[in-house]
Order: structure tokens, then sequence, then C-alpha cells
């Protein structure tokens, strides 16, 4: 018996399950001296040499979970070509390499979740868990409490239909409207295509929940390691 090639490269910390799909994809992965493109193969880690561009896997690292307050700025990477600041760089004492699970532009902030535990990760961010994000968001123009049904309503993106589980009015700003959406799905610029396409162009835009993890008392740039407790609240969602 073995374990998913993916699998084992996630738990070594290399990156997410999805992230060692691609890595096998591009035929950087070695097993036994033989270039391995099939993600699902079976390896045992205990008898087979694998590598990864050339060198061998390392040794399983042991899992460490940070909630970070990721101001705007930021971009949701390990590292970044154009030598802007990125995320691991706010997660102080940490011994193991931390990747951000999911991401939030570059213009956003929020709670964002690193760690190490590929297995987690990949469940965290699996459309079947359905897991909610929720976001504070300033957007353009004034919207009226009698118009969130058709904020709750849904609309057609250029990717599918998009709609959010909750929505609500949070206040109001010059010129704007404070809105508060949960969506489930994370996908790419879900948020600000969805305002904009009900005519709200967002202003600004922070997530306030991933999951059970909120910000709390964290400031902008801040970190702190998750409790057990919270731990397996993610290893729990469903």
């Amino acid at each position: 018996m073995g374990t998913r090639l993916n699998k084992v490269l996630a738990r070594a910390g290399l990156t997410s399950r999805r992230g060692a799909d691609r890595l096998v994809a591009e035929g950087r992965v070695v097993v036994n001296g033989l270039r391995v493109t099939t993600p699902g193969v079976l390896v045992d880690p205990a008898v087979d040499r694998v590598e990864v561009d050339g060198r061998p896997l390392p040794a399983s690292e042991p899992h460490e979970y940070f909630v970070v307050y990721k101001p705007r700025g930021y971009v949701t990477t390990r590292r970044d070509p154009h030598g802007r600041p990125v995320v691991t760089e706010l997660v102080r004492g940490a011994r193991a390499r931390l990747y951000p699970v999911g991401r939030l532009d570059v213009d956003v902030e929020g709670v964002l979740l690193l760690t190490n535990d590929g297995s987690l990760t990949h469940r965290l961010l699996h459309p079947r868990y359905a897991l909610p994000r929720v976001y504070e968001v300033v957007v353009l123009g004034r919207v009226a409490a009698g118009e969130l049904p058709a904020w709750r309503a849904g609309v057609q993106l250029d990717d599918g239909f998009a709609r959010p589980t909750a929505a609500a009015r949070a206040g109001e700003v010059a010129g704007g409207t404070v809105l508060r959406l949960t969506f489930t799905e994370g996908r790419k610029h879900e948020v600000k295509r969805y305002c904009a396409a009900l005519g709200h162009p967002v202003r600004a835009l922070r997530r306030v929940a991933f999951g059970p993890l909120t910000l709390g008392g964290l400031r902008p740039g801040q970190a702190r390691p998750l409790t057990d407790r919270e731990v397996g609240q993610l290893r729990t969602v469903r």
C-alpha cells in the first residue's frame, strides 16, 4: 500500500494538494529516477525516492497554523517577482514553511490562514464543503434596505451564476454603503465582480471571517498561532 503522490508532496510542506498536482503536471517530480506526470500514483516515502526539481523530498515538517490580518499592499504568496511584500513575512516564530490558504487581492485586507498542512488546505478550499467567507464591503452609491432582496437573489457572472448566502446593510459612509456579504466559493474577484454587476463598484473590501476564524483583536499586519480548538474546528468543517 502507498499514498497518493500529491498527498505526499503536500504533507512534506512543499505546497497544497492542488499545487502538488501542478508540480507533477509540469514534470518537476521524479520517483525512483523516473519522471512522473500522474498525481494519483501511489508511493511510499519510507521506501521510494521522491525528488522535486532535482532535490530529495524534505522530511515532513510538523504542522503549524497561523491566522493573519492581511493589510492592503501585501501579496498572498510566498514570494513575489516584483518585490512587493508577501503575507508570509507577517508571521514571526514559525518553524515550518507556511503557505496561504486561498488568496486575497493585493488591495484587499482581512483574515487569512497560513499553514503547511496541505490536506487541510485542500479540504478548506474544496467547493463541496462550502466554507463561508464573510466580507465587509464599502460600495459606491446608496444601497437601500429594499434593494437587499436583489443582492440575495444572485447574478450571472462571466464564469457562472453567483449568489451570496447572506447579504445585509452594515452602515453608510460618504458617497457609499457598507455591506456584509457571505460567499462560499472563493472564486477570483468574486465579491468585486458581484457588486459591480449590481451597479455598485467596490471602494474597499475586508474579509472579516474565514469559516470559524475571525480577526478577533488582530490589527493589520499582526498574526497569531491558532489554538488546538480552532484547528479542530477547521478539520470538522462540513
